[in-house]
């Protein structure tokens, strides 16, 4: 239950701040300004959940307050851009489409929208051609960060000949080097070939064969 003490007070503040005569009108510019402040604050900090959430607020009480619309578009455009990136195509389009109720002509937003329409259609291509795609994706992703920890080793003999001056550390750099481009060499055929076959497929002869189809290029990769 609403204190009637604590909201006159409330309303002798508000009138005292703004100047205005109506508390009601008082009232809700204040409950549209907080949740704005704690948008921003929310968005700022990244939090685009609480961001939206303050947002909707306000516009409940103002729905045509232009701070809280512009607002809640750009957080509904973040949330989009991150659910693209995360291949959730339909939570991308359902952002966008909350934030076109807001800001229908934003350019961001028709590139967008175009980005993640175009990527769900590659992706069906995608996924019609070359089923286990995913997973050999990750693979793939798993050996060059592999990569990464060679080339940390190699950094680690350098660091030891420079307090150490023992040229052996600089033999072991120069092996982790050549075990190195092995390594990148065998990594980048094996990317090669998973861009084939994601753009010819991977039919059944091609999997006891191990040799692969040439590219019908159905998908405009570079």
């Amino acid at each position: 239950m609403i204190n009637l003490s604590v909201l006159r007070a409330v309303c002798l503040a508000l009138v005292l701040s703004t100047g205005t005569t109506g508390c009601a009108s008082s009232i809700a510019t204040w409950i549209v300004n907080t949740r704005n402040a704690q948008g921003d604050n929310a968005l700022a900090h990244g939090t685009l959940q609480d961001a939206s959430a303050a947002y909707k607020l306000a516009l409940q009480v103002d729905p045509a307050n232009v701070h809280a619309r512009a607002g809640l578009t750009a957080v509904q455009l973040e949330i989009a851009a991150q659910a693209y990136r995360d291949s959730k195509f339909v939570d991308a389009l359902e952002a966008l489409a909350i934030a076109a109720k807001y800001d229908p002509q934003s350019v961001r937003l028709q590139q967008l929208r175009s980005d993640v329409e175009q990527a769900r259609l590659r992706q069906e291509i995608v996924l019609s051609n070359y089923p286990s795609y995913r997973e050999t994706n990750l693979q793939i992703r798993r050996e060059y960060r592999a990569l990464d920890r060679n080339v940390a080793k190699i950094l680690e003999y350098l660091k030891a000949f420079g307090y150490s001056f023992d040229t052996a550390q600089l033999t072991k750099a120069i092996d982790g080097s050549y075990e190195l481009n092995a390594d990148i060499a065998r990594v980048t055929n094996r990317l090669i070939s998973y861009r084939q076959l994601v753009e010819s497929g991977s039919p059944e002869s091609e999997k006891r064969t191990g040799t692969l189809a040439p590219a019908a290029s159905l998908l405009p990769l570079p």
